[in-house]
């Protein structure tokens, strides 16, 4: 793998919501952020944080590699 190659982190976080039957404002309120955030997030336009990626992991009672992956697009 080269480290030039796009490298982009994905999020299951919709997924593992709606399993739980949770809407983006429970999610955010329980970890203390805002509805944008949350829907930022889910459309993965942005990468929170290592402590909120480990809170939302924690949060939904899984692993953190079962809520972001880490993908490389190659070239």
């Amino acid at each position: 793998m080269s480290l030039n190659n796009e490298r982009k982190i994905r999020n299951r976080i919709v997924v593992l919501r709606a399993e739980r039957g949770l809407s983006q404002k429970e999610v955010a309120d329980k970890l203390g952020v805002s509805r944008q955030t949350i829907i930022s997030l889910e459309k993965n336009r942005y990468n929170p944080s290592l402590k909120l990626a480990f809170d939302i992991s924690l949060m939904f009672g899984v692993d953190l590699h079962e809520v972001f992956q880490y993908e490389v697009e190659e070239e």
